[in-house]
């Protein structure tokens, strides 16, 4: 194994940590998008054909453009990721780049896919057959989940590695699709996949939402309000399994990382949960602690221990804080999400709207941001409690990372484009709505549903009587 092959931090260790946080915690968000949004925009669609819906029909157009300014958004931060890759991190991509490489071209092959059948579903618009027309969003759909799973695999890859040997501290041997379907990438990606469809669901129900408290009750915001909260929904109804299932493996395969999830400092049967709290000096301060809780759901167990962090060589053991913290808000969040879930669903069984509830309403403006902030946490939770490993137990994170001395001018330069693509962005999709919302419904381009040309030719009609 390659441990310890410098024994101080080099000096690109910490920008290239503070960088690349910025720019994954950044691009999540925009590939969450790409994951979930076409699902979305082919259930509105779908309906607007099969109901013959010119609201649905309207939202399937206005949600796809979206999508095409969050995609070129995307586009620029997964191009700056790639380049970070081997800025950052030389002592990984040098010896695993054969290794890694098959997924990431796979992702190259995906984007480029999505793309094309994005621009051609765009432009498709009364121009294609209307059948024809909504398949163009299953390639395009399928392109965005296989991307992701590409780039979800070099991370499981990275906590379960595989697909090659060292021998006289050489990479040899490799096996690039064992490497990619290693033990962990099925139920990580699962995870990630339907954490998509929470953060997309809620953040563009919450956005309809909004218009709703502002006296938008109207055809178009209930259903741009349904269907995402729908799928969201049950999103967050499968995600506590999954991360159940997930958080049992890394127990087993990464003790250090459980025992900083659970705050475990000693190795107890039964093993409380400890709600909350920091450790400092050895010692948990502020914590809650509900006795054999621990046990049971971290491993399945009346008895079974967590193992404490007082098993783990000093050297090994993550940040503990801010890996428990994070770990224990991206489930406090999750749970929090998943019995609204439970209560829209109860009450829809019941015949109750909630719509008609502000309450309700709020809470679903606040839910986009929360399933963002658990997002963020979960990944926090797995990257650094999978420190001091870039590969787990076979490259720590400061032998990989780059010894240039002027790193903190890329990350300065990091936070400028990412602050000017996001002040873009939102400049752009507020004059969008603006627009919508004054009665534009094609903005400038020449496709839309049929009821959009009809209302067009009449609104200029009446012009020119006028």
């Amino acid at each position: 194994m390659i441990r310890g092959l410098v024994t101080d931090a080099p000096p690109g260790l910490l920008p290239a940590r503070e960088q690349m946080a910025l720019s994954l915690g950044w691009h999540i968000i925009l590939a969450c998008f790409g994951v979930a949004f076409p699902s979305m925009i082919y259930a509105v669609h779908r309906r607007g054909i099969g109901r013959d819906d010119p609201v649905a029909l309207g939202l399937a157009q206005r949600w796809a453009k979206v999508s095409a300014v969050l995609f070129a958004i995307g586009a620029v931060s997964g191009t700056v990721l790639s380049f970070e890759m081997g800025l950052l991190w030389p002592g990984l991509m040098g010896r695993f780049g054969d290794v890694l490489g098959l997924p990431f071209a796979f992702e190259g092959l995906s984007f480029f896919v999505e793309a094309i059948f994005l621009g051609i579903y765009l432009y498709g618009w009364n121009r294609m057959p209307p059948r024809r027309h909504l398949a163009m969003l299953l390639p395009m759909a399928g392109a965005g989940v296989v991307g992701s799973f590409c780039v979800v695999s070099v991370n499981a890859w990275m906590n379960n590695p595989t697909g090659f040997r060292i021998v006289d501290g050489q990479v040899t041997d490799v096996n690039p699709w064992r490497a990619m379907f290693n033990d962990g990438v099925w139920l990580q990606f699962a995870h990630m996949w339907v954490g998509a469809f929470m953060v997309v669901g809620f953040i563009v129900a919450g956005v309809y939402a909004a218009g709703m408290l502002r006296g938008r009750r109207d055809a178009h915001h209930r259903l741009g309000f349904m269907v995402p909260f729908v799928f969201a929904t049950v999103a967050a109804l499968a995600q506590p399994l999954i991360g159940h299932v997930l958080g049992l493996q890394a127990g087993d395969r990464q003790p250090s990382k459980l025992a900083a999830f659970e705050l475990a400092t000693t190795t107890e049967s039964p093993s409380p949960l400890r709600l909350g709290g920091v450790l400092i000096d050895g010692k948990v301060y502020g914590s809650i602690d509900i006795p054999r809780l621990g046990s049971i759901i971290s491993r399945n167990s009346f008895t079974k221990p967590v193992p404490g962090l007082d098993t783990i060589p000093a050297d090994d053991r993550p940040p503990v804080n801010i890996t428990h913290l994070a770990f224990q808000s991206m489930v406090g969040i999750g749970t929090l999400l998943a019995l609204v879930a439970v209560l829209f669903l109860l009450a829809r069984w019941r015949g109750r709207d909630l719509i008609a509830n502000r309450w309700f309403l709020r809470f679903a403006v606040v839910a986009g941001p929360l399933a963002v902030l658990a997002l963020e946490c979960g990944w926090i939770a797995t990257e650094v409690g999978r420190q001091p490993w870039v590969v787990w137990e076979v490259l720590r994170t400061a032998d990989a990372a780059s010894t240039n001395n002027g790193l903190w001018w890329s990350y300065a330069g990091a936070w400028v484009v990412y602050v000017g693509m996001t002040v873009g962005a939102v400049v752009v999709l507020r004059s969008m709505a603006r627009r919508w919302r004054a009665g534009e419904l094609d903005l400038p381009s020449p496709y839309g549903p049929e009821v959009a040309t009809v209302d067009r030719a009449t609104d200029e009609s009446r012009e020119s009587r006028a």
